[in-house]
C-alpha cells in the first residue's frame, strides 16, 4: 500500500471516528464534570477505555443499520 493510500484511509478513519463522536460519547455514559477538574492518570485511562470500547459498539450498530438488519 502505497503511503499516499494510508494517509487517506487514516483520514477516512479519523472523519468516521469525528462523525459518531456524539453517539460513541452517549453510549460511553461518561459523567458531564466540571471543566476545571483535573483527572489522574487512572481516571483518564479508564474514560478512554470506555470511549473505545463505545467506539467500537457505535460502528457495529452503524453497520448493522447500513446492512438493514435489527
Amino acid at each position: 500500500m502505497s503511503a499516499e493510500a494510508s494517509a487517506e484511509v487514516r483520514n477516512q478513519r479519523i472523519k468516521e471516528f469525528l462523525q459518531i463522536l456524539p453517539l460513541t460519547v452517549e453510549l460511553a455514559g461518561l459523567p458531564k464534570c466540571d471543566p476545571n477538574k483535573i483527572f489522574t492518570a487512572d481516571q483518564l485511562d479508564l474514560r478512554c477505555t470506555n470511549l473505545k470500547i463505545a467506539y467500537k459498539l457505535a460502528r457495529g450498530l452503524l453497520k448493522e443499520v447500513a446492512d438493514g438488519a435489527g
